[in-house]
């Protein structure tokens, strides 16, 4: 039978998704939400922030360093975690020279540890790689991680702290979600299919518009700069950010591809672990940091 109504058959209809979202959506709001709380939290509650992202960059330690161990890596856990706390606390009276002085004393920690890992009578094996990966884990987790503890400090034009943090947060925020909506809607060009199958320059596209304009947004409104060279600043800020957001995706992508895993752990419903919500965060805050701090020194 044949549908006689022309209404009906010329009506308009919305695009339809060319990818699936490959998440339970329900369940990935409620944690979303969870999540979102503790950050309010973090940026209302004072001196708030240090902790909360210290216990995030120790569970996150924690839970890369059971994947590795899973895996036959012999890493160092309590120099992992107490040498990546001590990066991070140091570097809040301290700055930057607290945070590389506790990595150097950390990174040699590590070495020494894995070189004694199985006693003074056992020779270590595949000890370069194990240090490579314990030299990598602090870099990836504790390091970025203080460069976000350390935007609590950013002091440009009488903007408060924790704008900063929000424009980052923002700014990562809308990468993902223009990457998820274009690579869902118009996704057909592999960007990495290596690495990341479902990863597409569509996506990849939206990732960088969206977090521009969010980036000019938060410019404006989040720091009140407006200048004209502060607009400009402001979109390339929010496109570095979702460059930082895409390669710390990357990258966490190549580490699960090399261990054979889908997420890291399941301490998030409907996210997987906690490095799978802050691997583009963590690069970003970092460049967020070096950025703002460069700005204000001029």
């Amino acid at each position: 039978m044949t549908d006689e109504n022309p209404a009906r058959r010329d009506s308009p209809r919305l695009p339809q998704p060319k990818n699936s979202a490959g998440r339970n959506l329900p369940v990935a709001i409620g944690s979303a939400v969870v999540l979102g709380a503790l950050v309010v939290g973090g940026l209302t509650i004072p001196h708030f922030w240090y902790p909360l992202v210290a216990a995030a960059m120790g569970l996150a330690t924690y839970e890369v360093w059971r994947r590795l161990s899973e895996n036959g890596y012999a890493l160092n856990l309590p120099v992992l975690v107490v040498g990546g706390q001590a990066m991070i606390w140091l570097s809040w009276p301290y700055g930057v020279t607290g945070l590389t002085s506790a990595f150097a004393l950390t990174s040699v920690s590590a070495i020494v540890a894995r070189l004694f890992h199985g006693g003074t009578k056992v020779p270590p094996t595949n000890w370069l790689r194990d240090i490579g990966v314990s030299l990598f884990v602090l870099a990836w987790i504790p390091m970025c991680g203080a460069f976000a503890g350390m935007l609590s400090q950013l002091s440009y034009q009488d903007v408060p702290w924790q704008s900063f943090v929000l424009t980052f947060m923002l700014c990562v925020i809308a990468s993902d979600v223009g990457g998820y909506a274009a690579g869902v809607f118009f996704g057909s060009h592999p960007m990495v299919p290596a690495i990341s199958p479902k990863k597409s320059w569509e996506g990849f596209a939206g990732s960088v518009v969206f977090a521009a304009v969010v980036g000019l947004l938060s410019v404006l409104f989040l720091l009140d700069l407006r200048d004209p060279m502060h607009y400009v600043l402001g979109l390339l800020l929010g496109a570095g950010l979702a460059l930082c957001a895409t390669v710390g995706d990357l990258v966490e992508s190549q580490f699960k591809r090399d261990l054979k895993i889908k997420d890291m752990s399941a301490m998030i419903p409907g996210h997987g672990g906690i490095m799978d919500r802050l691997d583009g965060m963590l690069p970003a805050a970092m460049l967020t940091w070096i950025v703002m701090t460069a700005v204000a020194a001029f």
